[in-house]
């Protein structure tokens, strides 16, 4: 059942995400241009997943690290699959999708999906949820 509760928790995220990507667009990369704007997105997301998680940790309803690490990764998997079906869909090529994820020249995404395969064991433990 916490998975389940997960899944659901996660079409929140995606949804905040949406919105946060969305703000990115009309705000940001006007201020600093494409790549900048993703790369400070990566941090102001990874807020933004770990205050969402938070809220819903208890609705998650587990308390077992395992588990908690495990929808962490679910999560990544989740994104990832997520961001390559609609980056390909609004047409962005392999090159544009992947340099988000390359450290050596600033892509900046596997640091934010760290911190999200950590926001919910961080999440409980914050909200005292661990024993």
């Amino acid at each position: 059942m916490a998975y389940l509760r997960a899944l659901l928790v996660w079409f929140i995220i995606i949804a905040v995400e949406t919105c946060h990507g969305i703000a990115r667009a009309l705000f940001i990369v006007p201020l600093t241009g494409d790549f900048r704007a993703r790369q400070i997105g990566v941090f102001i997301g990874a807020l933004l997943v770990f205050f969402t998680t938070i809220l819903f940790i208890r609705f998650i309803n587990t308390t077992k690290k395992s588990t908690l690490l495990s929808i962490g990764f679910g999560w990544v998997f989740l994104t990832l699959l997520f961001e390559i079906i609609l980056g390909r869909l609004l047409g962005y090529s392999w090159n544009r999708l992947l340099a988000d994820y390359n450290l050596l020249k600033g892509g900046l995404m596997p640091i934010g999906l760290l911190l999200m395969v950590c926001s919910p064991l961080l999440a409980a433990k914050c909200r005292n949820l661990l024993h």
